[in-house]
């Protein structure tokens, strides 16, 4: 399987099935694919809603938490269940448009194999309120300054990355606003695409800006704090047995290593 949509939703009932269809659309013959909704300890019909479209499209899975453990959490159970080795993220709220995945897609398999590329949408025309523009627009500039992460939109949701890459990476609540820090502290590279962004047509916001003030000064930190203690030791060689000739007969397999 080439590629995993892995979706995290929380009350999104009203959402999912526009969404998963515009998915296909954007995918079928593209890609062999496969999406994967997390349901976060939704309280509304997502549930019911997700397990109906399940019945209707072979690609989609539904994966549950017993209760509510973030976006986060929810991405990082969508990966490790992800049975692609490259996985799309993005939004259940319908703001990010699937149509982007196939440009993202080809600009991701030009690409090398080393070192590990992210590919991170940036909101050209950001569909959200003065406030929400506002304060994504002076988070980016803080966290851009300290993290160097030269990433314009660290908060859009439609990303593209090696499963491989993600499962690496450490984990912690909020982590999924630092993925391009951490993918450069992984030795990756991070490579910005402009998206289309969409108003948001059914439901509600599930943040808003105080409340993500406090708990982000302090990830930025823990961030900042990771970054520093980072080291990368290049693999110089493998001591391995040749099984063909005596067993206390040593081979060295030279490996060009490329992290840094």
């Amino acid at each position: 399987m080439d590629l995993s949509v892995v979706i995290p939703v929380k009350n999104e009932a009203e959402s999912i099935a526009p969404l998963v269809g515009e998915i296909c659309a954007a995918l079928d013959g593209l890609v062999e694919y496969e999406i994967l909704f997390v349901d976060d300890g939704s309280s509304d019909a997502t549930v019911g809603e997700l397990s109906r479209l399940a019945a209707e499209t072979p690609q989609l899975r539904l994966l549950r938490h017993w209760r509510n453990c973030g976006q986060s959490a929810a991405i990082r159970t969508g990966v490790r269940a992800a049975r692609a080795t490259w996985i799309a993220t993005l939004d259940g709220d319908g703001q990010n448009d699937p149509a982007d995945i196939p440009a993202m897609w080809r600009l991701a398999r030009q690409a090398p194999e080393k070192p590990p590329l992210m590919i991170a949408g940036y909101r050209r025309k950001r569909k959200d309120t003065w406030s929400k523009r506002w304060g994504s627009r002076i988070a980016n500039a803080v966290r851009g300054r300290l993290l160097a992460d030269h990433t314009p939109d660290a908060g859009c949701g439609l990303k593209l990355f090696p499963r491989a890459l993600f499962l690496d990476l450490p984990h912690f609540d909020h982590m999924h606003r630092f993925l391009p820090a951490l993918v450069l502290r992984e030795g990756g590279v991070v490579r910005s695409m402009g998206v289309n962004h969409r108003t948001r047509q059914k439901g509600v916001s599930k943040y808003g800006l105080f409340d993500r003030l406090g708990v982000g000064i302090i990830d930025l930190l823990g961030v900042m704090w990771l970054r520093r203690r980072t080291a990368h030791p290049g693999l110089l060689e493998e001591i391995a047995r040749d099984s063909d000739n005596d067993a206390s007969a040593i081979s060295r397999v030279r490996m060009a290593s490329t992290l840094r």
